[in-house]
């Protein structure tokens, strides 16, 4: 079984079932680079998968909170090979998913990213500002490796070329529940048509972000979607000084 397989299998079999998979977004180095390899092992414990970010300087997709958190860990000296290195080290219990924009991976070498991710135990990789038409770079490496490139799909993608993605994506369907960038909250209900319309062609677990913040949104998805990606609520909790895992745990439906 590849590392793209394993995020797969996850997903499919989530720790809280018959709730949708955790996959909470974690900012390298955030809030302290000192504490970031055992908050992702004790996170690991609750997640069913973790999106690991790389800081960057424009982050286009992301939101104030995100944006915040990469400021402070860029300040702290968080670099992609001090990420790579730390997770290498790390016992994690659950798969991990770099998400980076292409700039640092290019900077660094796309054939290198993918050959060391895979030594840290990184399953796959999330690059929102690479479209599929121009993939291949990362893809042909990532795929001869056994990780992932996720696809991701909008509100507002054609059904032709969502059906396209669903198709040539791996690991899993990463579903942008609004269009705009991350934080604030979605309306559940025309979000779970959305998903459903997604999971009809998907054959891969489909994973809904942006804007999911509670137990109830959660709760909610349940039915229509594989799995759950928390990220600002989650950085927010962070940068209050909560635990981490506790914090996630308290995202589980009663």
């Amino acid at each position: 079984m590849t590392a793209a397989d394993t995020l797969t299998a996850a997903l499919r079999s989530p720790k809280h079932a018959p709730a949708p998979a955790l996959m909470p977004y974690l900012t390298s180095g955030y809030p302290t680079m000192e504490g970031f390899a055992s908050l992702v092992e004790s996170v690991s414990e609750v997640a069913d998968a973790m999106e690991i970010g790389v800081p960057f300087t424009d982050p286009m997709a992301d939101g104030v909170t995100i944006q915040g958190s990469s400021h402070v860990a860029l300040k702290n000296g968080v670099s992609l090979k001090w990420i790579l290195e730390t997770l290498k080290g790390v016992d994690a219990k659950a798969p991990m998913v770099l998400m980076s924009y292409l700039n640092p991976l290019m900077r660094y070498g796309l054939e290198r990213v993918v050959r060391d991710a895979a030594d840290a135990g990184v399953s796959g990789f999330i690059v929102p500002d690479l479209p599929f038409e121009e993939c291949d770079m990362l893809r042909d490496p990532a795929d001869e490796a056994g990780l992932a490139v996720v696809q991701l799909v909008t509100p507002v993608t054609p059904a032709d070329r969502l059906a396209m993605l669903c198709r040539e994506s791996r690991g899993f369907v990463y579903a942008v529940t609004k269009t705009g960038v991350t934080g604030g909250q979605v309306d559940s209900a025309p979000v779970g048509e959305f998903l459903d319309g997604i999971r009809a062609v998907s054959p891969l677990p489909v994973c809904a972000g942006f804007g999911i913040r509670s137990a109830t949104q959660i709760k909610e998805l349940t039915g229509h979607a594989d799995g759950a990606i928390v990220g600002s609520a989650f950085i927010e909790a962070l940068g209050d000084g909560a635990n981490g895992a506790e914090w996630l745990r308290g995202l589980v439906p009663a």
